[in-house]
Parts: structure tokens; C-alpha cells; sequence
């Protein structure tokens, strides 16, 4: 789950998600009922905290169908938009894997040791790919439009916001990697460009950045 990692260290307030994402590695093949269980939960969870920070109220005792419908109507899709009907057959999917949960899970109503061994293989490898690779794809969409459409819910305040003019080293560090970008009579560095167009990317590295020069600087 690459990409769904990297969207939660882009955007430090889902880092809580990472307690699903290792535990949907650790399970995928071993004991796929609980990767499936912990997927389930990861998109639950995402569409919950949507909710909640956008005043959204869920019934309770919502199944995930239902959750998934409330996180894409609260980022602001009108239930009629072609967004939120594929996201209603992509909740469908999530519901199926929840029942597909109960059938092969290792302590539902106790199972005979044959059933126990056996209960992974009713899974084939291209089905797990597939659900797993949908959970990921739904999970990033909802957190990256989210925080697109939402920049100021958690993100830093704007005094807070690093100055270009201020990070000459960084900036030049790109620029010497990646050089200018030409379009007709205009120029621009690589620096301008990342922290114009995608100033979370800009920080990211600016982060990595920072962290290499002190441990540089602490093995001197």
C-alpha cells in the first residue's frame, strides 16, 4: 500500500491509518480475513473522520456502505454525481468484504482444523490483489480531495508556512538535480516550480532534506 503510505506522510493528521495499513501487509497472505477486516475498518475510519470535521452526522450502527456514501457527500459530491455512484458500487464491494470476512475468518463460530488450514485458498491471489488495490485507491482519493477542497481544517496556518526566499540550500539542491523547465520565453526552477504547484511535495522533501544534513552533520 505505497501510494496510501505516502498520502498518510504527506498529510501528518492520518498518520493514526498506518495501524491499518501494517496490519492489511502483515495479513494479506497469511491470514487474509483479517486483512480484509482491517480494510473495511481503514475506509471506515477515513469516512468517519470526513464526517466528523465536516459536521456530518452517521446513524448509528451505519454499515460501511452506507459510511462510505456519507464521506463522499460530505467532501461535497451531490448524491446524483457520477463520483458518488461509482462510490456507491465501490461500498457495495465493501460490504461484500465484509461478508466475505465472516466466511473465511479463523474464529467465526470455530472452524474444523481442515477449514482452518484450508479457509485462505477459497481467496485466489488475483481477487485479494483486487480488493486490496481498491481499498487503496478509494482510501487515497478520499484523503487527497479532502485535503485538497479543505486546506485550512488541519493543516498549518499560514505564518507557519515556510518561505521560499528563506530556504536558498534546500532550493538550490533542486535546482542543481533537476535544473529549469523552459516554456517559450519563460524559465523556471525546479525549487519554484515544487513549491508553487505542490507546496505539501516542497515540504516533504524539505523535511528529508533537513534530516540528511544533520546526520551528516552528526557523523562528523
Amino acid at each position: 500500500m505505497e501510494k496510501l503510505k505516502k498520502i498518510i506522510e504527506q498529510y501528518g493528521q492520518w498518520s493514526e491509518l498506518t495501524i491499518y495499513t501494517e496490519r492489511i501487509e502483515t495479513h494479506i497472505h497469511a491470514d487474509f480475513s483479517q486483512a480484509l477486516e482491517n480494510a473495511k475498518a481503514l475506509l471506515e475510519s477515513i469516512s468517519k473522520e470526513i464526517c466528523t470535521l465536516k459536521g456530518v452526522e452517521i446513524a448509528p450502527n451505519s454499515n460501511i456502505n452506507n459510511v462510505l456514501k456519507k464521506g463522499f457527500i460530505a467532501i461535497g459530491y451531490k448524491s446524483s454525481s457520477l463520483v458518488t455512484q461509482i462510490s456507491s458500487a465501490l461500498a457495495t464491494i465493501g460490504q461484500q468484504m465484509g461478508e466475505l470476512r465472516n466466511e473465511i475468518g479463523a474464529t467465526s463460530h470455530g472452524k474444523f482444523l481442515e477449514e482452518l488450514k484450508e479457509r485462505n485458498n477459497k481467496v485466489d491471489e488475483l481477487t485479494k490483489a483486487f480488493l486490496i488495490d481498491t481499498t487503496e485507491i478509494v482510501a487515497c482519493f478520499l484523503i487527497r480531495t479532502f485535503e485538497n477542497e479543505n486546506p485550512r481544517l488541519k493543516s498549518e496556518t499560514v505564518e507557519s508556512k515556510l518561505m521560499y526566499s528563506e530556504n536558498e540550500d534546500f532550493n538550490e539542491f533542486l535546482d542543481y538535480a533537476y535544473g529549469e523547465f523552459i516554456m517559450g520565453d519563460y524559465s523556471y526552477t525546479a525549487s519554484e516550480i515544487l513549491y508553487h504547484v505542490d507546496y505539501p511535495a516542497y515540504l516533504t522533501e524539505h523535511k528529508a532534506f533537513i534530516e540528511d544534513e544533520e546526520g551528516e552533520e552528526g557523523e562528523k
